[in-house]
């Protein structure tokens, strides 16, 4: 059994040595903190991922949530693990003080959320709780802040996302929930929601859902769509009307149960409390959505990371046959798998992804602090918009490639890899659902080409290529590394001349030909983006180096991971761009059906 699942001297030279988080307590709204209060809110949630997660990993798989006469009963450790998360502040650490939190960054928190998802994904209870409070201390009345925020932040009640609907999936314009205005200023609540994570279950004492529903008489499509705070106990302790109608049975992940709810089904006595104005539902959750698409891509690279650390912990003790050149020499003892180039390879390829994917998702949590607490409107809003433009690539790559990581660390277990002796099985199942959770990756990849490229004008491309052209700069300065800062100058280049041929058809008006392959850009754009996140790591390494800094193997592996990117993972955009600047079209339906 792995014994590690995530590198906590990773963690930190990620947040202290590459991304410098300790620069944002120079802003007011940080300057409570150090590194000090950083360093012990990582302490507790390693304390938590050691002691209360991990060693359920398997147990929690196994014994997966039960629904009987209407509740849901899900494993003990997760009740245990609420509360301790709870009672240390995590839950709600970076919000205001106002609000009952700590005012922590949200690049430490997301941290946070790594240790805790690498140690045990099946315990995803408190990213929604989180999100769903953060939603209402924003446009919530005070009552609403009042009587939900504590309990949530807390850990005493759950917070969920009430968005797909059996006839709608993703497609929100079409959901027909309803809401129809009372006398007393609440509203009767109708409709059925699916998919819902952490939905129903006994760890915690209350559900509240945030609930996306239309209310009587409001326009159609996604403009009359308005945001409900919806309880599963009213504040008196009464039945709210919502029923649990099943659960969904999934490939992985099986410690959160995924609900069937009805709303009002009953006994059409199901009450909603409507948050902010009518009809801006699908703009107040898109703040919701937008922190839960960096959360999934935490939870990706934390699966990844723990799938890593078990493959590479079984690949320094695991001996079979001797190296190439001397596979003929029987009377040698058997080497370690990880002397086998190929094994050698596929570790290398997952600790890029993993340390490369967690760089990115710490790089865009930092531009979101900055774009919250900055007192420079100028920063504020150029943080703003990199947060936008690299939200779907920090949501999708981690996911993607955690799907082909996991696979690769199946592979080297070889055939105890397919067995439920290794946890890598599990891992490879609970990772196949991130490229899903909240917007698919076709629907990340149309959101990144068809709306983030362009907006502003087209200034977040080139407040990217800004800060890229930053640690090129940097980079060049070293001679190890100037070779990389060139290979990473023309495949941006690449990227630019890319990203204008398909705006060029986007100008012609055929809007389907010109996002029918933007699965395949986005794939392109986040190979450069992890790339400069590389390259950004190898800099700090080679400085750290060059004086004489302890833990030189830490820093050259850095380096030389640094290079596998650019020799192995990075070549890959020469194919997407070809494919991408093709003038054949063959996926858009024509008159004649030709996949049969």
């Amino acid at each position: 059994m792995a014994t590690k699942f995530f590198s906590k001297r990773n963690v930190n030279f990620l947040l202290y040595e590459v991304h410098e988080v300790e620069t944002l307590v120079q802003h007011s709204y940080f300057a409570d903190h150090n590194r000090e209060t950083f360093d012990m809110t990582i302490d507790a949630a390693t304390q938590i991922a050691e002691n209360l997660m991990f060693p359920f990993v398997k147990d929690v798989d196994k014994n997966q949530p039960e629904l009987h006469d209407g509740k849901v009963k899900v494993h003990p450790s997760i009740k245990n693990y609420l509360k301790a998360v709870g009672e240390s502040g995590i839950i709600g650490a970076d919000f205001d003080y106002e609000n009952g939190g700590a005012q922590i960054p949200f690049t430490i928190t997301s941290a946070v959320g790594y240790i805790l998802m690498s140690a045990n994904n099946g315990m995803m209870y408190i990213g929604l709780t989180a999100g769903g409070a953060r939603l209402i201390a924003n446009f919530g009345s005070d009552e609403l802040k009042k009587n939900y925020i504590e309990n949530m932040i807390s850990g005493k009640w759950q917070g969920t996302m009430c968005l797909t609907e059996p006839q709608a999936g993703s497609s929100l314009s079409d959901i027909t929930s309803s809401a129809e205005p009372l006398e007393d200023g609440t509203y009767k609540i109708r409709g059925q929601k699916v998919f819902i994570s952490a939905g129903d279950h006994d760890a915690t004492d209350n559900i509240i859902h945030l609930f996306l529903a239309r209310i009587k008489g409001a326009p159609k499509g996604t403009k009359g769509i308005s945001l409900f705070v919806v309880p599963k106990y009213r504040l008196d302790g009464t039945d709210n009307d919502i029923t649990s109608m099943g659960i969904y049975h999934k490939l992985g992940q099986k410690g959160v149960p995924a609900m069937h709810l009805g709303f009002g089904d009953r006994n059409d006595d199901c009450i909603g409390y409507l948050l902010g104005e009518p009809h801006k539902g699908l703009n107040y959750m898109f703040q919701m959505m937008n922190e839960a698409r960096i959360g999934v891509g935490l939870t990706g690279v934390s699966i990844t990371s723990a799938a890593y650390y078990a493959a590479l912990e079984y690949a320094k003790e695991r001996p079979q046959s001797r190296r190439l050149n001397a596979k003929t020499a029987l009377d040698m003892p058997q080497v370690p798998i990880i002397q086998h180039p190929d094994v050698k390879r596929m570790l290398l390829f997952q600790k890029s992804v993993v340390e490369g994917g967690l760089s990115l998702l710490l790089e865009t949590a930092k531009y979101f602090d900055l774009s919250e607490a900055s007192d420079d409107p100028e920063e504020k809003e150029n943080a703003h918009l990199l947060v936008e433009l690299l939200t779907p690539i920090a949501k999708t790559f981690p996911c993607e490639y955690g799907v082909k990581s996991i696979s690769d660390a199946v592979q080297c277990f070889g055939g105890y890899g397919f067995t439920e002796d290794f946890p890598v099985e599990q891992y490879y199942r609970d990772v196949r659902i991130t490229p899903i959770y909240e917007g698919t990756t076709g629907i990340q990849s149309q959101d990144l080409l068809g709306r983030k490229v362009m907006m502003a004008g087209g200034k977040t491309m080139k407040l990217l290529a800004q800060e890229v052209g930053k640690t090129i700069k940097a980079a060049s300065e070293h001679s190890e590394l100037k070779k990389y800062a060139t290979l990473l100058t023309e495949s941006s280049k690449q990227l630019q001349e890319v990203t204008m041929h398909l705006l060029g058809i986007a100008g012609t008006g055929d809007i389907e030909r010109f996002l029918a392959d933007a699965t395949l850009y986005m794939e392109l754009f986040s190979l450069n983006v992890v790339a400069w996140q590389w390259l950004k790591q190898a800099d700090v390494a080679q400085q750290k180096l060059l004086i004489g800094a302890d833990d030189s193997d830490f820093y050259e592996s850095k380096i030389h991971t640094m290079k596998y990117f650019f020799h192995y993972e990075l070549p890959k955009t020469q194919g997407l761009a070809t494919r991408l600047m093709d003038t054949e079209v063959l996926t858009i339906m024509t008159d004649k059906e030709v996949v049969m």
